[in-house]
């Protein structure tokens, strides 16, 4: 049999990403992994018909097998409707068995969540999401990180400007 040579990733490959979790959270760290998918939910993910803002990922200690729960994959519309996929059913996640033992020890700890921030398909083809390892932030911290974004946006506008005028 033939190795594929798989699609190269191009900028029209769709990605969703989730802007949410990097205003709600501190992100510690990040891991890629595979995701389980039917036909019809890599046929309507490439259509962009995803939603990962609601979604939240959970290693299950007693089977060590990491699950993503809400993710929102909206229907095909040229799927029949008995091979049509349920939109908010978990989906298994694949990671390595130390990856996720190491998952669970920092989900153990105060405050840790597993959040994804990114959907997409990497260059052979393949449906991969990112997962962060993240601590909810307060009110406070999220009015501060505001500040920064502002205070930096002016800064670059006051470059611009001198080097026009």
């Amino acid at each position: 049999m033939a190795k594929k040579t798989g699609k190269p990733s191009s900028p029209e490959s769709p990605r969703v990403s989730n802007r949410k979790a990097r205003h709600e959270y501190h992100i510690h760290d990040r891991l890629e992994c595979g995701i389980v998918l039917s036909g019809t939910e890599v046929k309507a993910i490439r259509e962009g018909r995803a939603t990962i803002s609601d979604a939240f990922a959970r290693v299950e200690p007693e089977t060590n097998e990491l699950w993503l729960y809400n993710l929102d994959i909206g229907g095909y519309a040229h799927a029949a409707p008995a091979t049509q996929h349920e939109p908010k059913r978990r989906r298994k996640l694949l990671a390595h068995r130390k990856q996720i033992r190491d998952l669970l020890t920092q989900t153990h700890s105060k405050g840790m969540t597993l959040v994804p921030l990114s959907l997409y398909f990497n260059n052979r083809g393949l449906a991969k999401i990112e997962l962060a390892v993240a601590s909810g932030k307060g009110g406070h911290d999220k009015r501060a990180t505001v500040k920064e974004k502002d205070a930096r946006r002016d800064m670059q506008r006051g470059l611009t400007r001198k080097r026009i005028g």
